[in-house]
């Protein structure tokens, strides 16, 4: 899909916008969340993951636009729950807003980061893609940024585990008593690593520190966005956020080192790196 790129990667997108704001509305609904405040009801509910979907196709179709449709999506919600509930509070406005962004709007950054159309990297590697894995035509920024990220991601989130489970000893955070120092030193070092080696071999960021920043950051957006969610399912009192694979939990369980990530490289290569890192 990555590869592909176009409409069979915002079809990805937008079906797990579409699945992680169904997961989202439930822990809104658990008890925890909902004790002394009255859960969103089914239309509000629904809105919600129609609106999240809505903006990653958006965002496809308008190749990469999508500030404007948040503020009138966010709005239509509000005014929705200001009709629709018996006694509208202030948390229910923000946690169903937050919702929008968190399940609609950051996965559409990785729409945009895929777009970046700079036909600039020079990788024999990827040049030679096979015509049946997607049929490259032309390598861009946004291909190898795209590829890059997940690998970081994945290079993270499995360095963390193993470091964590063999040199584990320091609790990183209260919020998730597995999490330790030393399991997030090794998850950083692979993220960098991962990074340093597309520069190596996919020739992109130019330089090592490029690169080093770039899985520096992707390190700490994939662990606040694990933790972010973290804090959604305490309050909501439950473990997962869905039971959808089993003995894994929901998909926002396996995607929430994503959410924040796609975003963050995205700002990085735009608006950091001169040249797109090229």
């Amino acid at each position: 899909m990555i590869g592909a790129g176009g409409w069979p990667f915002a079809s990805l997108a937008c079906l797990a916008a579409w699945q992680c704001s169904r997961e989202y509305v439930g822990l809104l609904q658990a008890s925890g969340m909902a004790s002394g405040m009255e859960p969103p009801s089914k239309l509000t509910s629904s809105t919600v993951t129609l609106f999240c979907v809505a903006l990653n196709v958006w965002t496809a179709a308008s190749r990469g636009r999508g500030s404007t449709p948040l503020a009138v999506a966010a709005f239509c919600l509000m005014f929705m729950q200001l009709v629709d509930a018996h006694k509208p509070r202030f948390a229910q406005l923000a946690s169903t807003v937050f919702g929008l962004i968190y399940c609609g709007y950051l996965p559409s950054f990785w729409l945009r980061l895929r777009m970046l159309d700079v036909p600039a990297i020079n990788s024999q590697l990827l040049h030679s893609w096979p015509v049946s894995l997607g049929g490259l035509s032309h390598v861009t920024v946004g291909l190898v940024a795209t590829l890059t990220t997940v690998a970081c991601v994945v290079g993270a989130d499995t360095g963390a585990y193993f470091t964590g489970r063999a040199f584990g000893r320091t609790r990183l955070h209260s919020i998730s008593p597995k999490k330790t120092v030393e399991g997030a030193a090794g998850g950083l070092v692979a993220s960098v690593a991962v990074a340093l080696a597309s520069w190596r071999f996919l020739g992109w960021p130019s330089g090592p520190a490029q690169a080093a920043g770039l899985g520096a950051l992707v390190f700490v957006s994939s662990v606040a966005g694990d933790l972010i969610e973290s804090v959604i399912k305490r309050d909501a009192g439950l473990k997962d956020a869905s039971n959808l694979i089993p003995g894994h939990g929901g998909l926002l369980d396996r995607l929430d080192s994503y959410l924040f990530t796609g975003a963050c490289v995205y700002f990085l290569i735009t608006a950091v790196l001169p040249g797109f890192g090229v």
